[in-house]
C-alpha cells in the first residue's frame, strides 16, 4: 500500500503538536521555509560528494539543482547536505583510508535527519562503494546519481585514456622517448572535463556495478559528466525519489542475491577494475549476501569480457561505450546469464529496463561469440603465498606470464622499491617477480593503490614492458599488467608474503589459480618462528580505530562492527 503523509518518515520531526516539533518547525521557518512547503511531503536529503578539489564531481553544484528541480516537480522537498568528497588524486596515502568514514558518514546522517528518501551523489572511486555501504545500512528509499566519466583525452592528434596512458607515457619519459614539452602537452590533455576517469578504471567500474545492482536509473552510468543528458538524468533521480518514498521501495527489495549476481557478472564483463573485488564484497554483506572470493571467481570463469574499453580492452574508452550502446545494451547482449526480474530504482525489473537496449558498435561492445577475453575481467589465486586469495587481471596483462616461475625480488617498503627500480645497475631480469609487502589495509596503511609495481628502469631501457608483479596493496583501476594484487592476509599482520625472501622461487600458475612459493614447510616453520610484527602505523585518532576495525581485503575490508551480524541495528533516532 502507498504511504501517507502521517506515515512519513519526516512526519516524527514535523507533525506532533509538542514543543520539540515547534522548534523544528520554527527552525525551518527561520530557513524561509513556509510549513506548507516541508509538512506532509517527502523530505528528500541529497548528499552531495562535491568539493572543490575533487575534479571527478566539478559538475556537481549544477547537477544537486537539477536534483532539486525534480525532487519540486514531483511534490517533494530537497534537502542538500555535504559528505565526505573522497577526491581518489589529491587523499594520501589513500581514499581507501576513508571509504569507510564516508559510510558511516553517509548512514547517520540520513539516519539522524528527517529524510524519507536520499539521492546520493557519487563518482570517484571510494564514493559509489562508501555511500552505497552507508546507504544500504541506513534502510530508507535510495537513489545513487553517477557522476559520469569525463570526455575522452587528446593530445597531437592521440586519444589519451586516465590512468593508462599515463602509466604508458611515463615509461616512456623513464626510457628517454618523452621530451618535456611532450609530457606537459600530456599533462594538459589527458583530462579535459568534468566527470570521472574514462577508462574502466574503478569508477567507471563502481557506477556499473551500482547501476547493474539496480541502484540507478537505468543506463545511468554509461553517461559522460558533461552530456546534456546527464543533466537531465539529474532532475529524473529527483522525480524518482519521491515515488520511490511514497512507495516504500526500499534497498532491501532492491540489493538481493540475483541482483548482486548481476552486478558481478556484468562487472566481469566490462573489464572491471580490480578493486571491484573488496567494494562488491563489502556492499553485497552490508545487505546480508555472504559473496566471496570463490563466487567471483566462478563467474569471472563463465563471464566472457565483452566490453572493449581501456585498459582490458584495447581499443575504446567510456565515451565511446555510451554511443555504442553503454550498460544496457552490454546487459542486453549477456540477458541469459542475468537474473532479469530482479527490481531496480525505477520500480521496473532488470528484464523490462534491457527489453528495448540496442546495440551500435560491435566492435565496443563483443557479440558473446567473439569476445574481448574468453573469461571475465578477473581470476581468484590461491596457494602458499595467499591462502585467503588474490587478485589478478588476466586480460590485462603479457599471456606469456600466466604461467611463470621465477626467482622474487623483495621489498619491505615502497621506497624502498623505488629507488632500487630508478637504479640502472640493479641486477633484474624480466623473469624475476618483483614484491612488495606491507602495503595492505594495515600496513600500507589503507591498502594504496602501489600495487602496479613500475617496471626495474634496467629492463625498461631494453625495451621490456612488463614482469609479474604481487603485493598486498591495491592498484588503479586504469593499470595493467601481470600484477598479482590484495594478497590476503596481508603481509603486516604475519601473512605468508612476510615470510618470503629475495632469491625464492615464486610460482602462479593462472590456468589452475595457484600463487606459490617453492620453499619447504621445515624452512617455512622456522621463518615463521623467527618473524616479528613490525610497529602499529597509529597511536591514536581515526588510524588507530582503522587498523583495528578493518577486515582483510577478501572480506571486503568492512569494520567488523559495521558488519550487519555483529548486532540489531540502531532503529530510528529518539525525538524527545
Amino acid at each position: 500500500m502507498p504511504k501517507s503523509p502521517a506515515g512519513l518518515r519526516s512526519a516524527r520531526w514535523f507533525a506532533p503538536d509538542d514543543l520539540r516539533s515547534f522548534g523544528h518547525r520554527s527552525r525551518m521557518m527561520q530557513l524561509g521555509y513556509a510549513e506548507e512547503e516541508f509538512r506532509d511531503r517527502p523530505v528528500i536529503g541529497i548528499l552531495n560528494t562535491w568539493s572543490e578539489i575533487n575534479s571527478c564531481h566539478g559538475h556537481f553544484p549544477e547537477r544537486a539543482k537539477e536534483v532539486k528541480r525534480g525532487v519540486n516537480q514531483a511534490g517533494g522537498f530537497p534537502i542538500e547536505v555535504p559528505v565526505m568528497s573522497l577526491d581518489e588524486q589529491f587523499i594520501k596515502p589513500t581514499s581507501m583510508l576513508y571509504r569507510n568514514m564516508l559510510a558511516m558518514e553517509a548512514e547517520e546522517v540520513i539516519r539522524s535527519h528527517p529524510f524519507d528518501g536520499v539521492v546520493l551523489m557519487g563518482g570517484c572511486d571510494k564514493t559509489t562503494p562508501g555511500l552505497v555501504m552507508g546507504a544500504i545500512s541506513a534502510g530508507v528509499p535510495f537513489i545513487y546519481l553517477p557522476a559520469g566519466p569525463m570526455l575522452r583525452g587528446n593530445y597531437a592528434g592521440q586519444v589519451l585514456g586516465s590512468g593508462s596512458d599515463t602509466w604508458k607515457y611515463w615509461d616512456e619519459r623513464r626510457a628517454g622517448n618523452v621530451t618535456d614539452a611532450e609530457w606537459r602537452g600530456i599533462q594538459g590533455g589527458i583530462a579535459r572535463s568534468h566527470g570521472t576517469c574514462m577508462t574502466m578504471g574503478t569508477a567507471a567500474t563502481m557506477m556499473s556495478i551500482a547501476d547493474a545492482l539496480g541502484l540507478t536509473l537505468p543506463g545511468a552510468s554509461s553517461i559522460p559528466a558533461v552530456d546534456s543528458n546527464h543533466s537531465r538524468m539529474a532532475s529524473g533521480c529527483g522525480r524518482r525519489i519521491v515515488e520511490m518514498v511514497w512507495e516504500d521501495l526500499t534497498p532491501d527489495r532492491i540489493v538481493t542475491p540475483g541482483s548482486v549476481r548481476n552486478a558481478t557478472a556484468v562487472a566481469m564483463a566490462t573489464g572491471c577494475s580490480t578493486n571491484a573485488v573488496i567494494h562488491l564484497i563489502a556492499i553485497a554483506r552490508r545487505a546480508g549476501v555472504d559473496l566471496t572470493l570463490d563466487d567471483l571467481d566462478a563467474l569471472g570463469r563463465d563471464t566472457p569480457l565483452l566490453a572493449n574499453i581501456r585498459p582490458a580492452g584495447s581499443d575504446y574508452l567510456m565515451e565511446d561505450f555510451y554511443y555504442a550502446g553503454g550498460l544496457l545494451g552490454l546487459m542486453k547482449r549477456m540477458e541469459d546469464r542475468l537474473d532479469t526480474g530482479c527490481m531496480t530504482v525505477a520500480g521496473t525489473t532488470v528484464g523490462q529496463n534491457i527489453a528495448g537496449a540496442k546495440i551500435w558498435n560491435d566492435d565496443v561492445i563483443r557479440p558473446l561469440a567473439n569476445p574481448v577475453y574468453h573469461e571475465g575481467s578477473l581470476a581468484v589465486l590461491r596457494g602458499n603465498l595467499a591462502p585467503s586469495g588474490a587478485v589478478i587481471k588476466p586480460a590485462a596483462c603479457d599471456p606469456r606470464f600466466h604461467v611463470h616461475e621465477g626467482p622474487a625480488l623483495v621489498f619491505d617498503s615502497y621506497p624502498e622499491m623505488k629507488a632500487a627500480v630508478d637504479d640502472e645497475t640493479l641486477e633484474v631480469t624480466p623473469d624475476h617477480v618483483l614484491v612488495l609487502r606491507n602495503a595492505g589495509p594495515q600496513g600500507g596503511p589503507g591498502m594504496p593503490e602501489w600495487g602496479m609495481l613500475p617496471i626495474p628502469k634496467a629492463l625498461i631501457l631494453q625495451g621490456h614492458r612488463d614482469m609479474l608483479r604481487i603485493s598486498d596493496a591495491r592498484m588503479s583501476g586504469t593499470s595493467y599488467g601481470a600484477c598479482v594484487l590484495q594478497v590476503a592476509p596481508e603481509s603486516f599482520i604475519g601473512g605468508p608474503l612476510a615470510l618470503l625472501r629475495t632469491g625464492d622461487i615464486v610460482r602462479m600458475d593462472l590456468p589452475n589459480r595457484r600463487l606459490d612459493m617453492l620453499v619447504d614447510e621445515a624452512e617455512l616453520r622456522a621463518r615463521r618462528a623467527a618473524w616479528k610484527p613490525p610497529e602499529p602505523r597509529f597511536g591514536r585518532g581515526w588510524g588507530w580505530m582503522f587498523s583495528r576495525h578493518v577486515g582483510q581485503a577478501d572480506t571486503g575490508c568492512d569494520f567488523d562492527y559495521l558488519a550487519r551480524d555483529h548486532g540489531p541495528a540502531p532503529g530510528e533516532p529518539d525525538i524527545f
